[in-house]
């Protein structure tokens, strides 16, 4: 008997310990990122969902921000005149988040290519517009527009057409929760971010979305301190990072979960 409790004793203590949590989520609210900001949204709605409220208060810090709405949306409803709907519930949200600029394109919705002719419009874009930061949907997003979203970015940041002026690359998250590494707290913007995705009527009729995202909010002060009420997760990326492909730079994210504690 004394032996087997040895042997678990002598198991437990071989057992590698894991890094802490410190390594793999913010305890603390981060600065707002430099501006100017340019923010890639797949659809209409996803720049409010997912970081409306960082977007609110970058506005009241005098940061400029810019948002382009790559897809038509045609596919998020069953109105006749969907798209039209939808570009008028974008200019009119992003007005309340202030945003400078916004751009909507016109990609297929829920068919969003990685295609070189996307890469090099959106690579000309950072170049006209010149942003410290850039935002893009966290790769593990489930809606493969989502996901497309995060790798056309990527591969235009990749080519040699972006400013040299971007010095910061974040992707966010709009859905569910992605890898993180910087949180942002959004506590005295939160009820204006509920006035701009209240705008999205004609999305909110297909889903309770704000109090999805209320809640996705409300999740992420987890490890912030008591008075964040509220907060937005990005992952905030290394310059290195783009030496390679966005799918090892997730594995890399995803591997810190179960990775030993250094010595």
């Amino acid at each position: 008997m004394q032996l087997q409790q040895k042997e678990r004793n002598d198991a437990t203590a071989s057992m590698p310990m894991l890094k802490a949590e410190h390594h793999l989520i913010a305890f603390e609210p981060a600065e707002l990122p430099p501006g100017p900001w340019l923010v890639f949204a797949p659809h209409a709605d996803d720049e409010t969902f997912g970081m409306g409220g960082s977007l609110i208060k970058a506005h009241a810090a005098g940061i400029e921000t810019h948002v382009v709405v790559l897809t038509d949306g045609a596919l998020g409803g069953d109105a006749k005149n969907l798209v039209a709907i939808r570009r008028d519930e974008v200019a009119r949200a992003t007005q309340i988040l202030g945003v400078k600029s916004l751009q909507c394109w016109s990609e297929p919705d829920r068919n969003l290519a990685v295609t070189p002719a996307i890469v090099d419009r959106i690579s000309q874009t950072i170049t006209a517009i010149a942003p410290q930061s850039i935002f893009f949907p966290g790769p593990m997003e489930l809606h493969p527009d989502h996901r497309s979203a995060a790798l056309l970015v990527w591969k235009a940041l990749q080519s040699a057409r972006p400013s040299p002026a971007v010095t910061a690359l974040f992707s966010y998250e709009i859905s569910v929760q992605n890898p993180t590494n910087m949180m942002i707290d959004i506590t005295a913007q939160i009820s204006i971010k509920e006035q701009a995705m209240a705008v999205y009527a004609s999305q909110n009729g297909l889903n309770s979305y704000p109090e999805l995202v209320m809640a996705l909010d409300k999740a992420r002060t987890f490890s912030l301190p008591s008075n964040v009420s509220h907060a937005e997760a990005f992952y905030k990326y290394a310059p290195e990072d783009l030496q390679y492909s966005l799918a090892e730079v997730l594995h890399a994210q995803i591997d810190k979960y179960l990775a030993q504690a250094a010595d």
